[in-house]
């Protein structure tokens, strides 16, 4: 073999490639389009989740039932709880001449000499003394709705009950100068009993001073309840303040 055939040999191939090309056998699965791939797994993806939010309870839903069926209950029992009745400690005292008329004075402060309720009882200090021996004393004042929603303490005149029987009547008043020397010679005293000694030309005073629980029941009902400071089962004593049913 020449040098020339063995050129030809070898650079021909390169120059002028054969013609017959080998086939690859692919795999039968065609590829989708990537545009066409993706909106079918968004679509599947889709209704997957939506298949899932269908099975699935409705949580906001639920929240808001129940919340409103809370707010329903609030509401309700709202409406339906009786009102709680306000109290509070003031310093009560009952005195008066031992031969006339029963004095009853509420006082916020007994450094005051302004009473935040005086009244006149149609009782007399020696039938009190006596109803008060059983150590039960119920004092209840009735006023008629006359006067419409003004305030008790601002009721003028009250029939007057006490322990069941009717002794006449109760009158509301204010404290002049003999009422606030009265009060300011009581002025040390938080809780006892006794006598102011008589001046020229007056009688002795009985006085029995203590803690009373004022309970404001309503805009119709007050009433005053005696302390005891032993806290046993000593003296009771209750005045109530009542307005007759409006009708």
């Amino acid at each position: 073999m020449t040098k020339i055939d063995a050129l030809r040999r070898f650079l021909l191939p390169c120059i002028f490639p054969s013609t017959t090309t080998t086939t690859i056998p692919h795999p039968t699965t065609t590829k989708k389009r990537l545009s066409s791939s993706l909106i079918e797994d968004i679509t599947t993806t889709t209704t997957h989740h939506h298949r899932k939010s269908q099975d699935l309870p409705d949580s906001s839903s639920s929240t808001t039932s129940s919340s409103s069926t809370t707010d329903t209950e609030i509401s309700a029992a709202t409406i339906t709880a009786p009102p709680r009745p306000s109290k509070s400690m003031v310093i009560g005292t009952i005195f008066g001449h031992r031969k006339g008329h029963v004095w009853f004075c509420i006082q916020t402060n007994r450094l005051s000499t302004k009473p935040y309720l005086l009244l006149e009882l149609s009782i007399l200090t020696q039938q009190l003394v006596k109803e008060m021996q059983c150590g039960l004393v119920r004092i209840a004042l009735e006023s008629g709705s006359d006067l419409g929603s003004c305030p008790l303490r601002s009721v003028p005149v009250w029939s007057l009950f006490c322990n069941g029987k009717k002794l006449g009547f109760a009158a509301r008043r204010k404290g002049n100068d003999r009422i606030r020397t009265i009060l300011k010679t009581m002025q040390s005293i938080s809780v006892g009993a006794g006598v102011i000694p008589a001046k020229l030309g007056s009688e002795e005073i009985m006085y029995m001073r203590a803690n009373y629980e004022h309970v404001l029941g309503s805009i119709d009902s007050e009433s005053f309840h005696l302390i005891n400071p032993d806290e046993g089962s000593g003296q009771e004593l209750c005045v109530f303040l009542m307005r007759s049913s409006r009708r």
